[in-house]
């Protein structure tokens, strides 16, 4: 029971330790949160992910000032309001069109380091399945604000994928007009969809996070060697002053040094493509605004949806759509298909090695193959990545299952 000071100074260290247990909360969050020594840059990939929707939150707020949510307004208001009447207007939209793409780029690259390193097994299944979520949470807000300029590849990409809920030959059309909230999308859609963007995909984003970093805090960050690691006995060398002997750092100021290190790396790419090539971030097609009767030759989705996107293309309706939704799914259940009981980096874990290239392999092909026509070979080339990514879906727990044991780093 906590002792209260009466004579103790309002907001002073002593008055809020009494009544928050900031000591305490310091301890178990900062300087007495233990990392193991053995890991690389990419275990900073989590903290990059952190900052870079804290840029997507302010710039986010700054557009919001100058956004008119209405189908007549919106493409004026982003693309002449914003970009040509607002002082330094151009520099908030191109920080958050930069970020929203580079994010999924740091998104992939944190999900296949945890792949490779099996950051998923043996007591971290739930940071893999907060995780996923946060992706699914990401996914779904960087739709909605593909929306809001109100272009032509925003309106065309919306019709179709709003589509995907008539659920093929079960012409479930009510559940579309449903969600559109109108027979095509329009003002009600465009309603539905900013007010998914700007308030309620953030605050399941924010509730995600930490709830992300409260299942890192129980079952201890994996390290590049899968190493089962005594964290009380390795803090105790730590705070005995052995530190050179200790397997383990403090989060708080040890870690996160490195982490700011490789944040300040991130952030000079990242002003770089803000300032210079910032195009890449938007699509020539969303500068022209959005017209019903006309339909583009190629519809296509922003590039972190287009391997999941080509699944769907080589197969008929109904086939193509449970392909989809197995693409959706299948990362979720990475956790329960891996039957191996190793915990090591894939370099050591020979079949499961080939798996891990082959399915990032494909997955670059399937992107690539979504950006184009689905003509002549690349219609090929696309059916066969599809078809690779599902077989190596079916065939991951046999891999694992056959898989010998590794032995243990000293």
């Amino acid at each position: 029971m906590a002792h209260f000071d009466p004579n103790a100074r309002p907001f002073s260290h002593k008055w809020m330790n009494e009544r928050l247990a900031v000591d305490t909360l310091q301890k178990v969050l900062s300087t007495e949160y233990w990392i193991p020594k053995n890991i690389n840059f990419l275990w900073a990939m989590g903290m990059i992910l952190a900052a870079t929707f804290g840029i997507l939150l302010i710039s986010g707020i700054f557009l919001l000032m100058y956004y008119i949510p209405d189908t007549k307004q919106a493409f004026d208001s982003v693309n002449y309001t914003v970009m040509s009447e607002v002082g330094y207007g151009w520099l908030w939209r191109h920080m958050h069109g930069v970020a929203a793409s580079v994010v999924f780029l740091i998104i992939y690259i944190h999900m296949f380091t945890g792949i490779y390193y099996g950051s998923y097994k043996k007591g971290r299944e739930m940071i893999w399945l907060s995780g996923m979520l946060l992706f699914v949470t990401f996914s779904a807000e960087a739709f909605s604000g593909y929306m809001l300029p109100w272009g032509q590849m925003s309106y065309w990409a919306g019709m179709v994928i709003t589509n995907l809920f008539s659920l093929g030959s079960l012409d479930f059309q009510g559940l579309v007009e449903w969600i559109r909230g109108d027979y095509v999308p329009g003002q009600a859609f465009l309603n539905r969809f900013f007010m998914l963007h700007v308030l309620l995909m953030p605050l399941i984003i924010m509730a995600l996070i930490v709830l992300h970093f409260g299942t890192l805090r129980i079952p201890h960050v994996n390290n590049q060697d899968g190493e089962e690691i005594d964290f009380d006995a390795e803090a105790q060398k730590w705070k005995a002053g052995l530190r050179k002997e200790s397997k383990v750092i403090p989060f708080n100021p040890v870690f996160l040094s490195k982490d700011v290190f490789v944040m300040s790396i991130y952030f000079i790419i990242y002003f770089y493509l803000v300032f210079y090539h910032f195009e890449f971030a938007m699509d020539p097609v969303n500068f022209d605004p959005a017209n019903p009767l006309k339909t583009p030759p190629h519809i296509y989705p922003e590039w972190y949806f287009l391997w999941s996107y080509e699944i769907l293309r080589p197969f008929p309706k109904d086939p193509g759509l449970v392909a989809f939704g197995f693409a959706q799914v299948i990362f979720f259940l990475l956790p329960f298909l891996d039957r191996s009981p190793n915990v090591a980096p894939a370099s050591r874990r020979k079949p499961f090695r080939c798996w891990f290239w082959i399915l990032l392999v494909d997955m670059i092909v399937l992107t690539i193959m979504g950006k184009v026509p689905p003509v002549g070979v690349y219609t090929t080339i696309g059916t066969v990545a599809a078809w690779v990514f599902i077989l190596l879906w079916v065939t991951l727990p046999i891999v694992t299952k056959l898989e010998k044991p590794v032995r243990r780093s000293k």
